[in-house]
């Protein structure tokens, strides 16, 4: 937003749905085509109209749209930044981040800002970075480019990483509160919703949580069971339950050309097993319909300009009616003609799994049939019709969203699964961001606003003297932790990973091959982080 000279990026701060919106708008009636946000963004997500392909020109009237509904004509031309805060006490601080994906990052870019305050950061793996390394989809290195700013974060002055170090474990709250002013958890949301019908446990039944984990090469997922190959799938077809981002994204992979994912930093176990698939089909199913979708219209617009696979949309005989952007989008998918050489995903709306079907493995889903009833609500729930019908299918996976896990001596209310709080606040010293905040709901993005809003809690209990002074220095945490776990991963290890990971890419044509075992990523990072790098010698 900042980067804009004439302040022509909505929704802006103060303005409705900004850090909720699925995509940013360029006013084109006051924007002066400079170029400052697309060199400014760190994840190139900004991009000018004159690059567009021609599967991202959907995007252009989707921006037309929205300035139709949302003029802004009247705003002043200027960037108004606010004034930095600063701290009334001197300090100085130590503030301890447990969590490492973009929740932490950018909470300990927040704090960093203030010069009177350090931050170390915690991770249970011996990488950073969480998500954006193992929950993106790798065909979408757009998207986890937001680890250049990361790395940026890294950098700062009064940063340090504790990696491979699992809190509540190998040191425990009461340690990291008596040595700190301030901890923060932003641990996320560690578990999937079950489906919760009759065989759901069967072998070929996965969680797309874990599924997403396992290509992209999460440590604790390699020993997934996925059979993809025409034995296990004889059928060639799955069934993902649920229809937001994370359904599009296992349904994408799934039908990927496997010569497409050869390009990414797909795991490598995973990319021989899609190599092999028998799959040619996947259902995608939502209870309700297709105005009710959960996913995202960016991810609607890039599935619509996929040309490798078919797309369509069944709502069972029922006309798509809505004047919203997904309906129209949708409308327009379903005329297109199908490739019969070609892998198909099908959006089926207004469709519940009713039971799982098979005899030691998956073999079908049964599923009900819905309608659509107002119940005075702004969406209307869905209703079995009492018709049901079943599909063939050798694998399942369910992505019907996360449930967020207890936190270790921190409050938790197991029905939101989240740790309950004001504004990021606990109790004075102790704070949460991201998902076990808020739940899970958002985007990468989401956790900038939410972070920040953390932060200042934190600065107002640190000006207010309302936080615990630490029992000793930097140093003897640093201590502790090294005695406590010894193959703690510093800034220093965590690069050497990353710098081997690259190196095997390139090797294969890759932009990395990921180190997927955890005591190969600590032979890496001790190793390499000792060995002395060669300086090229001044001409």
């Amino acid at each position: 937003m900042l980067a804009c000279p004439v302040n022509c990026i909505h929704p802006a701060p103060g303005e409705p749905g900004f850090a909720e919106a699925e995509m940013l708008y360029v006013d084109p009636d006051s924007c002066v085509d400079c170029g400052a946000c697309a060199t400014a963004c760190p994840a190139d997500a900004i991009v000018p109209h004159t690059t567009l392909t021609p599967a991202q020109q959907p995007f252009l009237a989707l921006n037309a749209e929205y300035f139709d509904a949302f003029p802004h004509a009247d705003r002043t031309p200027l960037a108004r930044v606010p004034e930095q805060r600063r701290l009334v006490r001197e300090g100085p601080f130590r503030v301890a981040v447990v969590g490492a994906g973009p929740a932490g990052l950018y909470a300990a870019d927040e704090l960093l800002a203030h010069p009177e305050i350090t931050v170390d950061v915690y991770d249970r793996l011996p990488t950073p970075y969480g998500l954006v390394r193992f929950g993106v989809a790798p065909d979408h290195p757009q998207t986890k480019q937001a680890q250049r700013l990361f790395e940026a974060i890294e950098r700062q002055p009064g940063f340090r990483y504790f990696l491979g170090v699992d809190v509540g474990k190998d040191i425990s709250h009461a340690e990291l509160a008596a040595h700190y002013h301030a901890v923060i958890y932003t641990v996320g949301a560690a578990s999937d919703r079950p489906l919760g019908v009759p065989g759901d446990d069967l072998p070929g039944s996965l969680s797309a949580t874990d599924f997403v984990a396992w290509y992209n090469g999460h440590p604790d997922k390699q020993d997934l069971v996925v059979a993809l190959d025409a034995a296990a799938v004889p059928s060639g077809r799955a069934v993902v339950v649920g229809n937001g981002n994370v359904a599009l994204d296992v349904a994408r992979v799934l039908t990927e050309d496997p010569s497409l994912l050869e390009g990414t930093d797909i795991a490598t176990l995973p990319l021989e097993r899609l190599r092999r698939s028998g799959i040619r089909e996947v259902v995608v199913l939502g209870r309700r319909g297709p105005a009710e979708a959960a996913f995202t219209v960016p991810e609607l617009v890039g599935l619509a300009g996929h040309g490798g696979v078919n797309v369509v949309v069944d709502t069972g005989g029922q006309p798509i009616e809505g004047a919203d952007t997904k309906s129209r989008l949708l409308r327009e998918m379903s005329a297109r003609e199908i490739d019969p050489v070609k892998r198909t995903i099908v959006l089926r709306f207004l469709a519940s799994p009713v039971r799982v079907l098979g005899e030691g493995h998956v073999a079908g889903v049964e599923i009900a049939h819905n309608r659509l009833e107002a119940d005075g609500t702004a969406s209307p729930r869905a209703v079995a019709t009492g018709t049901t019908e079943v599909i063939e299918a050798g694998l399942l996976l369910r992505a019907v969203g996360y449930h967020g896990l207890p936190v270790a001596d921190l409050p938790y209310d197991a029905r939101a699964g989240v740790v309950p709080n004001e504004h990021g606040r606990v109790r004075p010293g102790v704070y949460v961001s991201g998902w076990v905040k808020r739940g899970p709901s958002g985007f990468i993005g989401t956790n900038k606003a939410d972070s920040r809003e953390t932060v200042e809690q934190v600065l107002d209990d640190l000006d207010a003297g309302a936080c615990a002074e630490p029992v000793a220095g930097a140093a003897a945490i640093a201590g502790l932790v090294r005695r406590r776990q010894p193959a703690v991963v510093d800034l220093s290890g965590w690069q050497a990973i990353e710098r081997e990971e690259r190196r095997r890419g390139a090797e294969h044509g890759r932009p990395r091959l990921k180190i997927v075992d955890i005591d190969e990523m600590l032979r890496v990072a001790h190793e390499q982080a000792r060995r002395p790098r060669l300086r090229k010698a001044r001409s």
